[in-house]
């Protein structure tokens, strides 16, 4: 089978648009997600039990079920329930979004538990509230040590995007699906779909590489 390369040049516009489509996602649900996260997993640490109730069983829940499943509920059964269509980039990015926000919570609660007590004593004993030490104090030294993590769910949530094609959002995955219908170009598609996902995973990579450096005071090359 020879391996059409002018299909791929034809179509790589179109395949680009999907790809910067599936960037604009991503960010916007891991943006959403991780403020959702911060407070989630802030509240999975109170003392509190009606603040760390609800944020354990939210992430228990987000954790414990399908991605898949989650699109298919806001985009086909919350319209039963509020009785008025969602738009498909409003039902991806809020499936997305929530989806993130669970695992990002638990990326911050173990990032603010890495943190000696003897920090949280410490602004406490300057006069800071419980508020002020946690903004100013361990958050910032919690969120230098989760940036790898923060990086991984970024890279997860690129490449987990391509469900929301089921929805009939034009994403990447969406794009190449399209594309094939009309011209049967299988291998082609596919193989440029696949290289332009590892092109984007790899280039995120780097930067939450350099991120971690920066951040962490090495020198960055």
């Amino acid at each position: 089978m020879n391996f059409d390369f002018a299909l791929v040049l034809s179509s790589l516009p179109l395949l680009l648009k999907g790809a910067l489509v599936t960037i604009e996602i991503t960010a916007v649900a891991v943006s959403f997600g991780v403020m959702i996260g911060l407070f989630v997993g802030i509240a999975e640490l109170s003392r509190y039990c009606w603040l760390r109730i609800p944020a354990k069983v939210y992430v228990d829940f987000i954790r414990g079920t399908p991605l898949l499943v989650q699109i298919f509920i806001i985009y086909f059964a919350l319209p039963v329930i509020i009785g008025t269509r969602i738009d498909p980039f409003v039902a991806a990015v809020t499936a997305c979004s929530i989806n993130s926000g669970a695992y990002v919570a638990e990326i911050f609660r173990s990032g603010i538990q890495s943190i000696d007590r003897g920090q949280t004593e410490a602004g406490r004993s300057l006069g800071m509230s419980w508020t002020q030490t946690m903004v100013n104090i361990v958050i910032p030294q919690a969120f230098r040590r989760i940036i790898p993590q923060l990086g991984n769910e970024f890279i997860a949530m690129l490449k987990d995007s391509s469900l929301v094609s089921v929805i009939g959002f034009e994403e990447l995955t969406r794009k190449g699906q399209l594309i094939i219908a009309s011209t049967y170009g299988s291998l082609e598609i596919w193989t440029t779909v696949a290289i332009l996902y590892l092109v984007m995973t790899l280039s995120i990579s780097r930067f939450v590489a350099y991120l971690e450096k920066k951040f962490n005071g090495k020198k960055v090359r």
